[in-house]
């Protein structure tokens, strides 16, 4: 298993594969890092060479943010829309859809399981609810 910026990525898949291991690369990223360092696309990463391990860490850190200054980065922005206090920050804060979405029937990812509200008939019941 081969390590690049602390992730190990599995040896077994191809090498354009095993790069989207790493949190803020994509299909896309990985093949432009592949064209860049010269990698046959079909090498498995446990083939990989220990200049090739150099030279693909070298360009995810050099050039692409990824992993813990993304995750960083991310959230300091979503923090900064809570802070303005616009539309988006104010979904954030209150858990529902950012992105326009509807909530009156979906949405359940987002705004978690579902909690019945409603009146208790039974008196005794109604005491042991409290």
């Amino acid at each position: 298993m081969p390590r690049i910026i602390g992730v190990d990525i599995p040896g077994n898949k191809r090498v354009e594969f095993s790069l989207r291991y790493l949190y803020g690369i994509g299909p896309s990223k990985a093949l432009e890092i592949i064209e860049r360092v010269k990698i046959p696309r079909d090498l498995k990463a446990k083939d990989l060479t220990p200049d090739q391990i150099a030279a693909i860490t070298k360009i995810v850190q050099n050039d692409i943010l990824v992993e813990g200054d993304l995750r960083r980065t991310m959230s300091a922005d979503i923090r900064r829309l809570q802070q303005i206090n616009c539309y988006r920050g104010i979904r954030h804060r209150r858990g529902l859809p950012v992105r326009g979405q509807r909530t009156k029937t979906n949405a359940r990812t987002r705004k978690g399981k579902r909690v019945t509200i409603g009146a208790i008939r039974d008196k005794t019941q109604r005491r042991l609810a409290k």
